[in-house]
């Protein structure tokens, strides 16, 4: 099968198209462990401006959607400060794969498996534009940051490393 044949059906495409969101569709080889280096390398784009999604879960074990720069880390204690939890700690990889219902390495903030809380880094949104995850490793979709609050309700926080 050829790779690009039906590449942007996933739950997160389906969910940008319902809505009639623009987003650029952008394929890479995806590398276990590569993270947003790897992706932006081999896709020429800033690895600022890759947004990861990370499922993280607070201190009673509610998940949560941390979107945040491909070259910053998230300072838990500041997101759990700024969003009234006593602790937030990054979930287990199979725990994130059972709230998302994507793969590690594959996760979108769109067309989860269940709602949850989304928190975006702040300086995410003054970019022009942004790449996440379209739903599946190797695959990102570039859209305006705008989306992250327009559609998904994102909370602006400033917890990066």
């Amino acid at each position: 099968m050829k790779k690009d044949v039906h590449v942007s059906e996933t739950p997160a495409t389906k969910v940008l198209r319902q809505h009639g969101i623009a987003f650029t569709e952008h394929v890479y080889d995806y590398v276990d462990k590569g993270g947003t280096a790897e992706s932006s390398k081999q896709l020429g784009v800033p690895e600022h401006e890759v947004i990861k999604t990370l499922v993280m879960q607070d201190e009673r074990a509610q998940p949560l959607i941390v979107l945040m720069h491909g070259d910053k880390q998230v300072s838990t204690k500041n997101l759990a400060r700024q969003i009234s939890a006593k602790s937030v700690e990054p979930c287990k990889p199979e725990v994130a794969q059972r709230h998302s219902g994507f793969m590690v390495g594959g996760t979108s903030p769109f067309g989860l498996r269940k709602p949850m809380p989304v928190y975006v880094e702040e300086t995410a949104l003054a970019l022009e534009r942004i790449c996440v995850n379209g739903g599946r490793r190797g695959y990102l979709v570039g859209i305006a940051p705008k989306v992250l609050i327009d559609l998904l309700g994102a909370k602006p926080v400033n917890c990066a490393l």
